[in-house]
């Protein structure tokens, strides 16, 4: 398929530019695929369309205060992006200048973009592809962010971070520091809701992954299974297998919360010829698009996806392209609040993938 079968227009005053005043207020479309039904619903309505025989799979990863401001000993400006960090306490990062900084250069850390230096310094160690290896020289990077780290809002988002999105872009269940954006669709869930859903049987687990800046990267080719995806960090354990195998032994669905645990599950699974889950630790750069198998997940909860994405074209391979047209042009005739803090749909899989 061609990157323009996955383009929709979008207007821009549906692209959420902050969260509801509770998180769990959010619309919920319902879609499912093999039933051809489209309905309308609050996502407080989640409860009556889960059984407990079913399992739910949340992503744990917690979202990093990962973009700093900085200066160069020249004075030039510049904007850092953690990506990765490293086990030896440096990192992989996006760097924005107007000259790259070359090897060896020292960055000065401010605490915005108009700010004098601090005493905390990073020095550019070298590249890895579009990435720049940084080293602190003074502090730490944990310093660094806990002092002088935004939330690092996707792009779309047109406003500086507040104090509010320390708390709002992150999910109530993040415990696992290292993501660099949000598994979105868990924004939705809030302490009453979890109570809720635990109330009337509804099991889960978890699993974890470091959501990378490249999610929001655009599929520049036109054949998509050119594209090549990013790398992302990934864990499975084997109380998630054990979870997952119950489920299925009690006759219940696997449902992920977010494309993150699609990817997490199906990554894992995909380690054996037999497409069985098993644990799983390591990087993933796996694409999901239409004509690739889903192993292990029966239904997903998602937001809704940037044209000509990734993301797009994973749910289009899970709940047929046919099936998100229509369901994208619902949402946005009802107008739907769209991206990261937006509305969620509820996706089952087609009948082409049972």
């Amino acid at each position: 398929m061609k990157r323009a079968d996955f383009a929709f227009e979008l207007p821009a005053e549906l692209i959420a530019q902050a969260p509801l005043s509770e998180r769990s207020a959010s619309r919920l479309l319902e879609v499912n695929a093999g039933l051809n039904v489209i309905a309308h619903r609050a996502f407080r309505e989640l409860p009556s369309l889960l059984s407990p025989q079913d399992l739910l799979v949340f992503n744990n990863t917690r979202v990093l205060p990962a973009r700093l401001f900085a200066q160069k000993q020249t004075g030039g400006k510049v904007e850092i992006l953690f990506e990765r960090l490293l086990g030896d306490g440096s990192a992989l990062a996006h760097v924005r200048a107007s000259k790259s900084p070359k090897a060896g250069a020292l960055l000065l850390v401010t605490p915005d973009d108009d700010s004098d230096v601090s005493e905390l310094t990073l020095r550019v160690t070298g590249r890895e592809g579009a990435l720049y290896a940084l080293s602190p020289e003074s502090g730490s990077l944990k310093e660094m962010m806990r002092r002088f780290g935004h939330m690092p809002l996707p792009p779309y988002i047109d406003r500086q971070d507040t104090q509010e999105d320390r708390d709002r872009y992150q999910t109530v269940y993040a415990r696992r520091e290292g993501a660099v954006a949000a598994p979105t669709a868990g924004l939705h869930f809030d302490r009453p809701l979890l109570d809720a859903l635990e109330a009337v049987g509804i099991r889960r687990t978890e699993v974890t992954l470091h959501v990378g800046a490249g999610t929001f990267q655009p599929v520049r080719v036109e054949d998509i299974k050119d594209h090549v995806m990013h790398k992302e960090y990934v864990e499975v354990d084997q109380g998630c297998c054990d979870a997952v195998n119950a489920c299925r032994e009690r006759g219940g669905r696997v449902i992920a919360v977010g494309t993150t645990a699609v990817r997490s599950l199906e990554s894992a699974a995909r380690q054996n010829a037999e497409g069985l889950l098993t644990p799983f630790q390591g990087d993933t750069d796996i694409f999901l698009y239409p004509g690739c198998r889903f192993h292990i997940v029966d239904a997903m909860i998602t937001n809704f996806h940037l044209p000509e994405s990734t993301l797009l074209m994973l749910v289009s391979a899970f709940a047929g392209v046919e099936t998100i047209r229509r369901a994208y042009a619902s949402a946005i005739e009802n107008r739907y609040r769209f991206f990261s803090y937006g509305d969620a749909m509820f996706l089952t899989k087609s009948e082409a993938q049972s």
